[in-house]
């Protein structure tokens, strides 16, 4: 089963939907977004029933504009150094427990949106991630529990401001930019991918044609209900929430010299059995109040 969250052309609204492969179409499900459906403790069922035969409303895959694929989740919580080529080309040893960072809802934006280049920085990257969303509340998970809680998995792209990321050992000033991480287009539920809840699923991105990562999540050091397990141990977590996974190898950060995005690169976030995010650069967004976001003056 595949759901998202589209926006109506009609009102500006979002709606949750559920693809009718049968018919091409999306059909509209009883919620104002995924994150709302999935809430619903029967969201199963009611996802199913919703056909275009049975005549609820549908639009149109080719022309739905899609909104992240859950636009207000209570936690994005986020894992660094997950792969382990990416942990070898970064030059960093395996970790003993998971690296784990925050995102916030205004961080996200759809899968074919633009991304404006924020002005502040000179070295924006890529980095392709499979995402899963919570479907069910869940603290301290362990097992069976903690498998049962995963509703599906997305694509997601943590494209990140890696000159604001280094300048402190914390990495939150350079991955949660707003509109910066598209996620989608759908929400993929486990039973229709090899490995279930533990999916073997090949990841690329490409820049501008060129590709510049490509793994398998079979390479993934902890696997998504070994993420359950342990971010449920710290926090409660709720329907709708995200955890990313981690990058493989190929960011721009780490070629030899550096990569970086620029304005008029297309990157495309492809996922086997998920989709694709296909998400353009664009000039620098304004910042009126860069001056107040400056480094401090060493000087006294």
């Amino acid at each position: 089963m595949k759901l998202a969250t589209l926006r109506l052309p009609s009102s500006g609204a979002t709606r949750a939907a559920r693809l009718d492969e049968s018919a091409d179409v999306l059909v509209e499900l009883d919620a104002p977004d995924l994150g709302a459906f999935l809430a619903r403790p029967d969201w199963q069922r009611r996802a199913l029933a919703a056909t275009a035969a049975a005549g609820e409303r549908t639009h149109r895959v080719a022309d739905a504009d899609f909104a992240p694929v859950v636009p207000q989740p209570s936690k994005i919580v986020c894992v660094g150094l997950n792969y382990r080529n990416h942990i070898l080309e970064m030059g960093r040893e395996l970790p003993a427990y998971p690296t784990l960072f925050a995102k916030f809802a205004d961080s996200l934006t759809g899968a074919r949106d633009e991304i404006a280049k924020p002005e502040e920085t000179e070295a924006l990257d890529w980095e392709a991630e499979l995402a899963l969303v919570i479907g069910k509340p869940v603290r301290r998970a362990v097992g069976a529990e903690a498998e049962a809680a995963i509703a599906g998995f997305t694509v997601l792209n943590d494209v990140t401001c890696r000159d604001w990321q280094y300048r402190t050992q914390q990495w939150l000033q350079g991955k949660a930019w707003d509109s910066c991480t598209p996620i989608g287009p759908y929400l993929v539920t486990p039973d229709e991918l090899p490995g279930g809840v533990r999916p073997d699923l090949e990841v690329t991105l490409e820049l501008d044609g060129e590709v510049m990562q490509h793994d398998s999540t079979a390479d993934l050091l902890f696997d998504p209900v070994a993420l359950v397990e342990y971010v449920s141990t710290l926090v409660r977590l709720n329907p709708g929430d995200v955890i990313a996974t981690g990058t493989p190898g190929g960011v721009g950060h780490a070629r030899k010299p550096a990569r970086h995005l620029e304005a008029g690169a297309l990157m495309v976030t492809r996922i086997a059995h998920l989709g694709e995010l296909r998400n353009r650069v664009t000039a620098p967004a304004a910042a009126p109040h860069a001056a107040h976001m400056q480094p401090p003056s060493t000087t006294r």
